[in-house]
């Protein structure tokens, strides 16, 4: 297995962000990379750089009206006398139903949906290599490879077609999926980030061949609030083919592993070609935003778990935050994957 992962993903470095109305030191931040990718080659993944694949498969994922935003709205806020530093917006519609609005502070409304997603000079080119390193980790698992770990940086998994949010910019687990649709019938996304992968199921919602299945703690009282209900199954062509697990705030390993059990077991009915799991290790116990209350031994046992599968993966990593345990955690679910899967 290889771990894939650009330098260029660290240079989005946001300062600050609003968490409660208040200004707080931003989470997301380059010490996770470096952490993260550590630990990756000390579990003996060899290091595997992206090449830049353009807008092509971004581009399946994303409108251009967002992509347009994104790469331009920095130049362009930085323009507003008086502006602050990082992109971050001030307001928001109730619904995306009205006039696209021409604005830079309006749009920046109208493509976030919370505070917690600043775009600095450097965001739009780390977050395309972000998305370069989820397609390139993609393209070796449709090349042959069983397995592979895409290091994203910044994440995706919030992001839908139009939306950033949650420090996510472009969904690259949405873009690993589609890229293995291009050889396999059927596809299965498992996210076991603590938080709802809200972005992806917008995506996907309405698609039968793509299907969706989140791990997460209960949204009710957690971010991101008003979606990751177990009630929400897809709609039209794709009724049935999302599945949303909520689990009790505190859940540790052997509540966590019986619900794991279900969700697979799901993928299995399925039928599924090939698998994308959207890695968050925020679900630790020591985790600055976890919910949950998963060990380092747990997060082997899910990544065995997930092993039994056997099935064309890739892994993509999501959340989790700076802890002394970040890199173990990592590893012990590399360890955990690899030693069932291989089998």
């Amino acid at each position: 297995m290889k771990v894939v992962f650009a330098e260029a993903q660290k240079e989005h470095d946001p300062q600050l962000c609003y968490a409660s109305g208040a200004l707080v030191p931003a989470a997301e931040v380059p010490e996770r990379g470096t952490r993260l990718l550590r630990a990756a080659q000390a579990a003996g993944l060899k290091r595997d750089r992206p090449h830049d694949y353009g807008l092509d498969w971004i581009s399946k994922v994303h409108s251009a009206r967002y992509l347009h935003y994104f790469e331009h709205i920095f130049t362009r806020w930085s323009r507003i006398e008086g502006s602050s530093a990082e992109v971050i917006p001030g307001i928001q519609p109730g619904a995306r139903d009205g006039t696209y609005p021409a604005s830079a502070v309006a749009q920046a409304g109208w493509h976030h949906s919370d505070t917690a997603s600043p775009i600095t000079e450097f965001t739009w080119g780390s977050a395309l290599w972000s998305a370069h390193t989820a397609a390139h980790a993609a393209l070796k698992v449709i090349d042959g490879e069983d397995s592979c770990y895409a290091l994203c940086r910044p994440p995706g998994h919030h992001a839908s077609a139009e939306v950033a949010g949650g420090f996510c910019y472009l969904n690259n687990t949405a873009v690993c999926a589609e890229i293995l649709r291009s050889l396999h019938a059927r596809v299965a996304i498992l996210d076991v980030d603590v938080h709802h992968g809200n972005g992806t199921q917008d995506i996907f919602y309405d698609r039968p061949d793509i299907f969706t299945i989140s791990i997460h703690a209960d949204p009710l009282r957690f971010y991101p609030f008003f979606w990751g209900h177990a009630e929400e199954h897809g709609t039209g062509d794709g009724l049935g083919y999302n599945f949303n697990l909520p689990l009790p705030r505190g859940t540790a390993d052997d509540e966590y592993a019986a619900a794991l059990n279900v969700a697979l077991e799901r993928i299995r009915t399925f039928n599924a070609d090939a698998l994308v799991v959207a890695l968050g290790l925020d679900a630790y116990k020591g985790d600055p935003l976890s919910g949950l209350a998963i060990t380092t031994s747990g997060f082997a046992r899910i990544g065995e778990q997930i092993g039994m599968l056997r099935l064309p993966t890739v892994i993509v990593q999501e959340g989790g935050y700076l802890s002394n345990a970040l890199g173990k955690n990592l590893s012990a679910f590399l360890d955990g994957f690899r030693k069932i899967h291989a089998g």
